[in-house]
């Protein structure tokens, strides 16, 4: 696992990987320790102990969502191996179209399963806004607003791809699914920081 420095190096670099999917991913898993930054800002306090039970299984959820986006951010540079390897084909050759469609797809199910890992901070977030610390709210809306970016940012690595492809049936599946999350999730999430936003600024 590299350390953040050299991700962010690798980053920055001319190499096509990581890119904005693992940026996606990584943005994402930070969202996910920023909700369990909050959920052990809680735990165990007396004024929250009515949500303890609630508070433990947050704690599981977003140490598990997180390793998964971390985990995701590595599959989605193995992912675009295969995708470089047929853009280097030969046009020529017979076998790139089948090789090339292959490889959108396997680079477009990374960061779907992104999206869908994502999506299931949502509830967290709902869950936080209500029982999470007072002293610790304003960590829940940055990750709201940190799970919308990474979730944004994974559909653009959806679009990219399946943009590309010759199946469309595949692809407008692929998109289809991208906009369901999106529709659902991004104002979720945006109603998350709004509610905090709104609590915040009016000294409550």
């Amino acid at each position: 696992m590299a350390t953040m420095q050299e991700f962010l190096d690798a980053l920055a670099s001319k190499e096509p990987v990581p890119g904005g999917g693992g940026a996606s991913a990584l943005v994402g898993s930070v969202g996910a320790a920023l909700c369990s930054m909050v959920a052990n800002l809680t735990s165990g306090k007396k004024k929250y102990a009515q949500w303890q039970e609630d508070i433990e299984r947050i704690l599981e959820e977003t140490a598990r969502l997180q390793q998964r986006l971390q985990d995701l951010s590595l599959a989605d540079e193995e992912a675009f191996l295969p995708l470089s390897a047929a853009y280097g084909m030969d046009k020529a050759d017979p076998m790139r179209p089948q090789v090339m469609e292959k490889a959108l797809k396997g680079a477009t199910e990374v960061p779907l399963e992104m999206m869908r890992t994502l999506a299931k901070i949502t509830p967290v977030l709902e869950e936080l806004c209500q029982k999470g610390s007072r002293l610790a709210i304003s960590d829940a809306a940055v990750a709201a607003v940190v799970c919308q970016a990474a979730m944004k940012g994974a559909s653009m690595n959806v679009w990219i791809n399946t943009k590309m492809m010759e199946d469309r049936v595949a692809a407008e599946t692929y998109e289809a699914e991208a906009d369901n999350i999106l529709n659902e999730h991004l104002p979720r999430c945006e109603q998350v920081y709004q509610t905090i936003c709104k609590e915040l600024r009016n000294g409550k």
